[in-house]
């Protein structure tokens, strides 16, 4: 039989079109931070799987990520640059060079500093991409050494991280793999299945090994309705839920006094504040019933390893600060810490070893510079602050303010002046890059390498530039370098690779590093932290909490209200400063029938805007697969408060205040109590009437000016 021999050039063909796998890091603003697989072949995007071997995301996807390779080649997708041909928010735009937006770019800037000076430009940005070198702080060291107004990014978590800060200070507390070894695991204002997906996994192999999970949360999510046990206090109210609880741990005789003796700081005060916060007073405020808090006070304080998971939406209402102090100091009390899987976890990125200065470059700041909220953008933009100087041009990236921000109406008024000259870059047209006078194309996960920065795990992990980008789209971090040539900024780090910028960012001689590098991580493409085993570690067994007096801080005296430095580009100056109350308490929320009774008469309803399911923040809502899987804008709505409204199932609604308004098809259920709405967060303005964030208010919270996306007064009504 005669051999076949196949020509070289037939051999390299098909060679070359092999599918080869690499190691990628989900970008996304969630905890789970995932490690992923890029299948590519002849340099294109062919789909993507969960890495098996993470121990904690187990090779799993959500259902947003499932499909990652449509999102990189989606029809829609923005390929080259544009400038503005018709008017702002038309989405008519005409294609150019990379040269003539850049040379516009810097063409305009120059000129505008000229006038008003470098404060008049203003960075926009946050978590769309959590990469190090791409993502939140990525053009922080750009627009640091141009001068421009530096801008707080409080989104999600940063009233949170004040009050960590404050009672146990900058620690990664329990484990998330941990939880495997509690007894008994509380979740509080969190939506596990939607928005923690691969905690719930560990969560719920706990519960089969007879952990019960209880679940706090205002209204029935996914993840009460899977829960042992489900507490849900009114909004805003969790605070009174916690101190309650104190009360209640501490009279029942079940403090852990030694604990509490030697590893906290004002214990006796904060028994003197608890005092007169009952059950019976909290059951009141909350709606949860005496019994219930007592009993849920006994369960946590007996029944360990206790672990609690809070939420990022614990703080989103005025007392959100005060909420999560008071949660926080359980553990604490009960002596939780003491157990491998107790105590309680908020953010673990305090452990990573990322060096936020040689990112961000505070020391570029002019003395000085000014601070603007990002919440309050729309403010800003529309002269209500009386800012000199105006803002006079914006750049937005990683970011969609015009359906996640606050007081949607204000920012897109400011969006409209046509003396703002508005830079976006974007994967899409979104409700924000519509209103741009210059669009950049920038580039998705597989197309750039990065390390992605993980706030709700111990694991480092890193992700290849595996794929080709479609059209002219450039990585951000390749946006700024250029924009900083065009300057002149002879600084090192613009100069830096995004390789070098990975060996610089990340503190790889870190103790938490050992045996770890770039190298290593190419090779993996994940790496857990030497921070102790999920098996082994209690890092406040015997205290050594990173506070300055080593012990848990239940009272802090002369504190003040501060933004975590990483959340304002490293900046000090101009932090909030207002004197904080030394211990913990309830604050009601500042929309309420009892704070605002006047307002209540003509906005009856509690409004929560949780995630959605099937979005990630506005990410995927133009996807056709997406909305879907998410179905159109809901208004959930109890039956008492639909009958009182003449409202039936499936009826088109309008929900509004005095700052705006957006409609949503009503879904009558008991999952929400009567006085409360619910409403999921992401839908694009422009495909739909209105988003939710039209109704909420820019007003910040009591601690790291944290946004009050839960206290909000709404009516609802039916829509013709």
């Amino acid at each position: 039989m005669n051999e076949i021999v196949k020509p070289d050039s037939l051999i390299v063909a098909e060679a070359e079109s092999l599918t080869e796998t690499f190691f990628g890091g989900c970008p996304h603003d969630c905890p789970d931070t995932c490690s992923m697989l890029f299948d590519v072949k002849d340099g294109q995007l062919q789909g993507v799987r969960g890495n098996p071997d993470h121990p904690m995301t187990r090779g799993g996807l959500c259902v947003k990520l499932k499909d990652y390779e449509k999102r990189h080649y989606h029809p829609d997708r923005l390929l080259y640059p544009m400038k503005r041909v018709g008017p702002k928010g038309s989405k008519e735009f005409e294609r150019i060079s990379w040269d003539e937006a850049l040379d516009t770019i810097v063409t305009r800037w120059k000129a505008i500093i000229d006038q008003y000076g470098p404060q008049a430009i203003a960075p926009y940005s946050y978590l769309g991409n959590q990469g190090l070198v791409h993502g939140l702080n990525g053009g922080d060291a750009f627009f640091n050494r141009l001068g421009a107004t530096v801008t707080e990014r409080t989104f999600c978590g940063e009233g949170s991280c004040t009050a960590w800060l404050l009672t146990v200070g900058p620690t990664a507390g329990l484990d998330p793999d941990s939880y495997i070894h509690s007894k008994y695991i509380v979740i509080w204002a969190c939506n596990s299945i939607s928005t923690n997906l691969h905690h719930w996994a560990i969560v719920k192999d706990a519960q089969k090994k007879g952990a019960k999970v209880v679940v706090i949360d205002t209204y029935a999510s996914r993840t009460a309705k899977a829960a042992d046990w489900h507490i849900a206090p009114k909004p805003g109210t969790d605070g009174a839920l916690a101190m309650a609880l104190i009360n209640s741990i501490i009279e029942q005789g079940l403090v852990d006094q030694d604990y509490v003796d030697n590893h906290t700081v004002g214990f006796e005060e904060l028994k003197e504040r608890a005092a007169t916060r009952t059950p019976e007073w909290a059951a009141e405020i909350t709606g949860v019933s005496a019994d219930d808090i007592r009993q849920l006070a006994r369960e946590m304080a007996t029944e360990q390893p206790v672990g609690i998971r809070i939420g990022v939406a614990l703080e989103r209402h005025y007392g959100g600060g005060q909420t999560i102090r008071a949660v926080a100091c359980i553990p604490a009390l009960t002596g939780a810490w003491r157990h491998v899987g107790g105590g309680i976890t908020q953010f673990g990125v305090w452990e990573h070893p990322y060096k936020f200065d040689v990112i961000c470059r505070p020391d570029l700041i002019p003395e000085g510079t000014r601070v603007v909220s990002n919440l309050q953008i729309g403010r800003a933009l529309t002269g209500e602050m009386q800012l000199d100087p105006p803002i006079m041009s914006m750049m937005c990236w990683n970011s969609n303010p015009v359906t996640q921000a606050p007081e949607t109406d204000k920012i897109v008024e400011g969006l409209m002046r046509e003396d703002l000259f508005m830079v976006s870059a974007e994967h899409f047209i979104s409700d924000t890059a519509s209103y741009a006078d210059i669009l950049l194309p920038a580039t998705m996960g597989a197309e750039m390498e990065d390390m992605i920065l993980s706030w709700g795990h111990l694991y480092l992990t890193y992700n290849t530039k595996c794929a080709e980008a479609p059209g002219e789209a450039i990585p951000n971090n390749e946006i700024f370098r250029q924009l900083a040539a065009r300057l002149g900024f002879e600084e090192e780090n613009f100069k830096w690779s995004d390789s070098e910028c990975l060996e610089h960012y990340v503190d790889w001689s870190s103790p938490a590093c050992e045996g770890i590098d770039l190298a290593y991580m190419r090779e993996h493409g994940f790496a857990r932290l030497k921070v102790g085993t999920p098996d082994d570690r209690a890092p406040h067994k015997e205290g050594n909490f990173p506070t300055p007096t080593g012990k848990c801080m239940l009272k802090v005296e002369g504190a003040t209200n501060f933004v975590a430095p990483p959340f304002r580009q490293m900046y000090e100056g101009f932090q909030p400063g207002e004197a904080l109350d030394p211990l913990p308490d309830y604050l009601g929320p500042r929309e309420s029938h009892t704070n605002d009774p006047e307002l209540a008469k003509r906005f009856p309803l509690n409004i929560v805007s949780p995630k959605s399911h099937y979005f990630l923040n506005s990410c995927y809502a133009n996807m056709e697969d997406k909305q879907k899987g998410q179905g159109e804008q809901f208004v959930m709505i109890n039956q008492a408060d639909a009958d009182a409204r003449g409202i039936r199932d499936g009826d088109r609604v309008q929900v509004g205040n005095d700052r705006g308004a957006f409609k949503g098809v009503a879904r009558i259920t008991d999952d929400v109590n009567a006085g409360i709405v619910v409403a999921t967060l992401g839908y694009w303005r422009q495909l739909n009437e209105g988003t939710v964030n039209s109704i909420s208010s820019g007003a910040f919270t009591d601690m790291g000016h944290a946004p009050s996306f839960s206290d909000n007064l709404v009516e609802v009504s039916r829509s013709n």
